[in-house]
């Protein structure tokens, strides 16, 4: 497939990069439509992060303790509100799709807004393959228990990419409300196992502390300070998502009050839900037996159901939270590729929108990616003696690392470049202001980057951290030899190069850069 290049010979030279006037036509191929509100934009961040309270987050436990899971959860609840907060000012100021690789190209110039926005990418994209194999694992230990049918992960995860790539590509609106339905149903499901944890008799104070504790440590911290540290990885997993909302900012009626007032609905709904699950969970199952969970809640509905169908029906509803963070994360994949490829950063192929004004090339890649990633890494895994159930669970906990990789590098960089904004942008108008200011997006940054540091040290996901790092080389090989020669003046880069000045898709439209050539004014950063 390919695609006649509307952009005309490169015009101007700026930063090390080259960048080309687009005609009207290129814009037209690559619309979005307006559709959202807040409670629009709090849905899509809560279904997209919501599948966290349903699995991944209990690994951590078997690095940690319960204790240990405890502070680390508490600490990257501080980084995440701080970063919300942060976020919510630089998406009031910037209302672009392109999101984190917005704010960073305007802090940092075209190679930070590439690495930011292509660390997004790897977020995103394996996030997505994450979810989908925790919804495998899910989907069929309910058809096993219900039907006495099976069938193996990487095909569930097929039909789940082909169900909800269908899906986001049939348009905003349905996206949006699809969230809607799919995020009031995971939180009656949660409220469900809430409820019935704390009246049903089988939640135990004790279960917290079933863990034995390693030599000179105590049974709060079994594995001592360092398993806090090797457990913040999985305490990411209850929020890792919630700063998407930026990447719908094109998509949104009114972005500048919309996205900060979704995001921070969603994230005070996620730190709820997220501290219940931490202690309800394992406090009916048992902090070692959660541990290795493939799907801890129908483990748990398991325990206040023993030998009764009830927990697999149950189950069927637990369901509900991977499937909306699936298509949640899939919806940010698409917009994070669509907005970088219309910039030019990657090819611009992958931008194309269709009648439907939906970024279908884009998710249909990443769609390809993921399945790969999945079928690659189950046929790679021979243990001996291991099931097909918990060699599934590896996967899982190699491909979360692995998102989580690349989510706290752009954590990191959308903090730092909150603060060089503060200063390089200070006379830019900001309709919303972080009530933390400097300070938390100092603690946020300072929090992701002992994470990014401590990802590597842990042996049984090194080798596929080592292995995101060769690809982030390879994405920034291609950026060097091909990208930064083919860049367009996309709202991103517009209000980048004009200090703010303009690149205002919501008032101005697409097609201010023709005038801008003509007029004085700061334009290179």
């Amino acid at each position: 497939m390919s695609e006649p290049q509307t952009p005309t010979a490169a015009r101007r030279r700026t930063a090390g990069v080259s960048y080309e006037h687009a005609d009207p036509s290129y814009f037209e191929k690559r619309g979005l439509t307006r559709h959202a509100g807040a409670w629009s934009l709090w849905a899509l961040g809560v279904a997209a992060v919501i599948s966290g309270d349903f699995s991944g987050w209990n690994l951590g436990i078997g690095e940690a303790g319960w204790g240990g899971m405890l502070i680390a959860t508490v600490v990257i609840g501080i980084m995440f509100l701080f970063m919300v907060y942060s976020i919510s000012e630089m998406s009031s100021t910037m209302p672009h799709t392109g999101g984190a690789y917005s704010f960073a190209r305007s802090a940092m110039g075209p190679w930070g807004g590439y690495v930011t926005g292509l660390a997004e990418t790897i977020e995103y994209v394996i996030t997505t393959a994450v979810v989908g194999t925790f919804a495998g694992l899910y989907a069929d230990a309910i058809t096993d228990d219900l039907f006495g049918f099976t069938m193996p992960l990487w095909l569930w995860v097929v039909v789940f990419y082909v169900v909800f790539v269908a899906l986001n590509s049939a348009g905003a609106a349905a996206s949006f409300r699809f969230a809607v339905v799919i995020t009031v149903i995971s939180l009656a499901v949660l409220a469900l196992f809430f409820g019935l944890a704390l009246f049903s008799g089988e939640f135990s104070w004790d279960k917290l502390w079933n863990i034995a504790p390693e030599a000179g440590n105590s049974t709060f911290l079994p594995f001592g300070l360092g398993g806090v540290l090797a457990a913040l990885p999985f305490a990411i997993w209850f929020f890792l998502g919630i700063e998407e909302l930026p990447l719908a900012a094109e998509e949104t009626h009114t972005p500048q009050a919309d996205i900060p007032r979704g995001s921070l609905m969603g994230m005070w709904t996620l730190l709820v839900t997220g501290f219940l699950v931490l202690v309800l969970n394992p406090g009916v199952l048992g902090a070692e037996e959660i541990s290795d969970s493939g799907e801890p809640i129908l483990d748990g509905f398991r325990a206040i159901f023993p030998d009764s169908n009830i927990a697999s029906l149950l189950a069927l509803f637990a369901l509900a939270g991977l499937v909306a963070s699936f298509q949640g994360i899939m919806f940010a994949a698409g917009r994070n590729m669509y907005s970088l490829s219309r910039a030019g950063y990657y090819p611009k192929l992958l931008s194309l929108t269709g009648g439907r004004k939906v970024p279908w090339v884009a998710l249909v890649v990443s769609a390809l990616i993921g399945v790969l990633l999945v079928f690659g890494l189950s046929a790679l895994r021979n243990e001996a003696g291991e099931s097909a159930t918990d060699a599934s669970v590896v996967v899982a906990g190699q491909l979360l690392n692995v998102a989580v990789f690349g989510a706290v590098i752009s954590y990191f960089l959308q903090m730092v470049a909150f603060l060089i904004l503060r200063r390089r942008f200070a006379d830019v108008v900001r309709p919303y202001r972080s009530p933390v200011g400097v300070a938390g997006a100092a603690v946020a940054a300072v929090i992701a980057g002992v994470t990014l540091i401590i990802l590597p040290f842990n042996e049984a996901y090194r080798s596929v951290v080592v292995g995101v790092a060769i690809f982030f080389a390879i994405g920034l090989l291609y950026f060097a030899l091909v990208g930064r020669h083919r860049l367009v003046f996309s709202p991103e880069e517009e209000f980048a190069l004009t200090h703010g000045v303009h690149g205002h898709p919501e008032t101005e439209g697409y097609d201010v850069t023709e005038r801008l050539e003509e007029q004085p004014g700061p334009r290179d950063v």
